[in-house]
C-alpha cells in the first residue's frame, strides 16, 4: 500500500469553496504536504438534480423532460436554465475575467455539445425505424458527466491560482474514440501522473463500457472515488461531507445531543445505505473491504476533527448502539393470498420480478405462512403501477398499500439482552404504534415501522433511551 489518500468531496461542500480550500486543501493530514492526495469531486449541489431530476422531489431535470417527451422542446428550456446557473457559479467563483471567459467557454462548449447530440437524436427518433428508450441510458451518462467536468475544471484552475499545482483529471471519455473498462481508464489517465509534485482533480463520473450511471445511477461518483482508491493502492479513503457521521440526525435530536460516531465498520455502512443514508455505496464499500483500505468520513467544516473511521474488521469493545437511522416516504405493499401457504417462494419470486420491473427500491420486506410485505421506497405512481400489476397476476390477493416511516437501531455489535425490550419500551411510552419489527441474528440492526407522523417522536425517544442516556467515547456504548 502506498504513502497517499484518495479523498471524495461532496457536492453541497463543493458549494463553498473557501471552506473547501482552507479545510481541506491547505490542512493536509498525509506528511505535512500538499500532495500524496487525490481528489475526486462531485457537481455542484443541485447541478446534477437539474442535468437529471430532482433526487428529492422527482422533478424533471433535463434528461427527464428528454425522456419523458421527444416531440417535446421544454428539456431545451431546462436547458438553457441551466447554462444560465453554471454560468453564475462561474461569476461567484471567477474574479478575473480572462479565466472567468475561459470557465465560460469549457462548460459551454460541452453544453453546446449535448445540445446539438439531444437535437439529432430527437430527429431520428421521429423516424418509425428508430426507438428513443434504445438511446436513453447514453443519454443520461452523457448528461450526468457534465456537472463534475463542470466542478472539476473549476477547482483545478482556482487552486492553480493559490501556487498549488494541479491537473485536471477528466475521467468523463467526452469525445472519446473508444469504449474501455473503469479500471483501463483509471489506469490510462494515472499512468504518468506523479503524486509527489501534482495535485489531481478528478471528475467524480468516468465513462465506462459498461455505464456508470446504469449499474450504480446516482452512487457513480462514489463507484469511481473507490476504484481510483483501489487502483492506486490508497493509504486511506476519506470523504468530506458537510456534516458528521452522527448518533442521530442533529435536526431531529438536536445537536447537542447527537454526537459524531468515531469508530464503526462497513457491515453497519452497507445498512445505513440501505436506507438512502449513505456513508458509501455498498459496491464501492465492498472494493475498499476487500482491499483493506479505511474509509474515513469527515465534516468539511470542522477540519480538526478526526471524522469517523470506518474499517472491515472492526467490533466496538462494548455492546454499542452507533446510530439512530430512518427514513420516510416508505411504502408498505402487503399481499396476503391463503393459498400462498406452503408455497410461499414461488410468490415472493413473482413478486420481486413486479418489483424489478418498475425499478423500485425495496428496503426490506416481511413475511409469515401467507402475507409478504415489501417496503419500497418510491413515488405514489410507481406504487400504483406496481400494485395494478400484483392485482393482474394474483387475482385471488388482497392488497394494501400504506405509507410507512422506518426507525432503525444500528451498531456494530448489539448483543445485549432485552435491548429490543428497551427499545419498544421507548416506543411505547410515547404511544407510538409499532406496524413491524425485524431484527436478524447478526443483531446489528433493529427495525421499527411505524406510521409517518410518528417517525420524528420514534427518532426523538430511541435516541434519548438508548444514547443520550450513556457516556460518550469514541463510540456510544450501553452500560452493562
Amino acid at each position: 500500500m502506498k504513502m497517499h489518500s484518495v479523498e471524495k468531496i461532496g457536492g453541497t461542500s463543493m458549494n463553498d469553496f473557501s471552506a473547501i480550500r482552507d479545510n481541506v486543501i491547505l490542512k493536509s493530514t498525509q506528511n505535512n504536504t500538499l500532495y500524496q492526495r487525490i481528489f475526486v469531486v462531485s457537481a455542484y449541489g443541485g447541478i446534477t438534480d437539474q442535468l437529471l431530476e430532482y433526487k428529492k422531489s422527482g422533478k424533471s431535470g433535463v434528461y427527464a423532460l428528454f425522456a419523458n417527451g421527444v416531440k417535446d422542446d421544454s428539456w431545451l428550456d431546462a436547458l438553457e436554465n441551466l447554462r444560465n446557473y453554471i454560468f453564475s457559479i462561474n461569476k461567484s467563483l471567477f474574479s478575473d475575467d480572462i479565466l472567468l471567459e475561459k470557465a465560460n467557454k469549457f462548460i459551454g462548449k460541452r453544453l453546446n455539445d449535448a445540445e446539438r447530440c439531444l437535437k439529432d437524436l430527437q430527429r431520428l427518433c421521429q423516424h418509425g425505424h428508430f426507438a428513443l428508450d434504445m438511446h436513453l441510458a447514453t443519454v443520461r451518462e452523457m448528461l450526468a458527466s457534465i456537472g463534475e467536468a463542470h466542478s472539476a475544471w473549476n477547482m483545478t484552475q482556482l487552486l492553480k491560482q493559490e501556487g498549488i499545482n494541479t491537473c485536471f483529471v477528466d475521467l468523463t471519455g467526452w469525445q472519446s474514440p473508444c469504449h474501455i473498462s473503469l479500471d483501463d481508464r483509471i489506469i490510462q489517465a494515472f499512468n504518468t501522473i506523479d503524486l509527489s509534485k501534482q495535485l489531481p482533480i478528478v471528475t467524480g463520473y468516468a465513462h465506462c463500457e459498461k455505464g456508470l450511471m446504469s449499474s450504480f445511477d446516482r452512487g457513480y461518483s462514489e463507484i469511481t472515488f473507490s476504484r481510483i482508491a483501489v487502483l492506486t493502492e490508497a493509504q486511506e479513503a476519506i470523504i468530506h461531507k458537510e456534516f458528521h457521521l452522527s448518533s442521530a440526525d442533529p435536526k431531529l435530536v438536536g445537536e447537542t445531543n447527537a454526537v459524531p460516531i468515531g469508530r464503526t465498520n462497513y457491515d453497519v455502512a452497507d445498512q445505513l445505505a440501505n436506507l438512502g443514508m449513505e456513508a458509501i455505496h455498498p459496491k464501492a464499500a465492498k472494493g475498499l473491504r476487500k482491499n483493506e483500505i479505511p474509509l474515513r468520513v469527515k465534516n468539511t467544516f470542522e477540519p480538526d476533527h478526526a471524522g469517523t473511521l470506518i474499517t472491515g474488521n472492526y467490533v466496538s469493545d462494548k455492546p454499542c448502539v452507533e446510530i439512530i437511522a430512518g427514513c420516510k416516504g416508505i411504502y408498505a405493499v402487503e399481499l396476503f393470498d391463503q393459498n400462498m401457504a406452503g408455497n410461499i417462494d414461488s410468490y415472493d419470486k413473482e413478486v420481486l420480478a413486479i418489483l424489478h420491473r418498475f425499478k423500485s427500491h425495496p428496503i426490506g420486506k416481511d413475511t409469515n405462512a401467507n402475507t409478504i410485505t415489501h417496503y419500497i421506497s418510491t413515488n405514489l405512481k410507481t406504487i400504483k403501477r406496481i400494485r395494478q400489476a400484483l392485482e393482474d397476476k394474483f387475482c385471488e390477493a388482497h392488497i394494501n398499500q400504506q405509507k410507512v416511516a422506518i426507525v432503525s437501531v444500528v451498531g456494530s455489535d448489539m448483543q445485549v439482552p432485552g435491548m429490543l425490550a428497551k427499545a419498544v419500551q421507548a416506543l411505547a411510552e410515547q404511544n407510538i404504534s409499532i406496524l413491524a419489527v425485524h431484527q436478524t441474528m447478526r443483531q446489528v440492526e433493529m427495525r421499527f415501522i411505524v406510521s409517518e407522523d410518528d417517525y420524528e417522536k420514534a427518532v426523538k425517544n430511541l435516541h434519548r433511551c438508548l444514547v443520550e442516556v450513556h457516556d460518550h467515547g469514541q463510540a456510544i456504548c450501553l452500560a452493562s
